[in-house]
């Protein structure tokens, strides 16, 4: 069974969102191990300065970095990255499961992700040019990826 790692800066603060991604991680449980990973969120002043924000940005990085597992397919949704209907999006993630153990997306902090965490993603995703808090792209993150393991599956979900 593939595993399936989301790295994650910053904690699920509302119910509503910590209850809707704990449904999709339980379903997802069926095609994969699901291991989701939080990383502090660094501090910052409330204006910050360009400096301020790369160093902010490189330290989240770098606490990424030391959770993502050995041999692991990175994944970093980015606004570079790429947009996928769903479909799409199934065979790109059935693709690199066979050639990878472990498929591991990197949602960053509210600055976003350091181009080296970038820089080593296999493919990049995005889920459009619009703005999602960070916590609902992780909701709509998992959503997608058992959409995608439903696809691939064969099973009813996607319609």
């Amino acid at each position: 069974m593939i595993g399936v790692n989301i790295i994650c800066v910053g904690r699920l603060k509302e119910s509503y969102l910590r209850d809707g991604c704990a449904e999709y991680i339980k379903r997802l449980s069926a095609f994969a191990k699901v291991q989701v990973i939080e990383i502090a969120e660094e501090r910052c002043s409330d204006n910050p300065s360009d400096s301020e924000i790369k160093s902010v940005i490189e330290k989240e990085g770098s606490r990424i970095i030391a959770k993502i597992p050995k041999g692991s397919c990175v994944i970093p949704l980015c606004i570079e990255g790429k947009e996928y209907s769903s479909p799409d999006f199934s065979a790109e993630i059935e693709k690199l499961s066979m050639n990878f153990s472990s498929l591991t997306f990197i949602i960053g902090g509210s600055f976003g992700l350091s181009d080296e965490i970038k820089n080593l993603g296999k493919m990049k995703l995005s889920f459009g040019k619009m703005t999602l808090p960070h916590q609902l792209a992780r909701m709509v993150l998992l959503e997608q990826v058992y959409r995608a393991f439903s696809i691939i599956n064969h099973s009813k979900y996607h319609k």
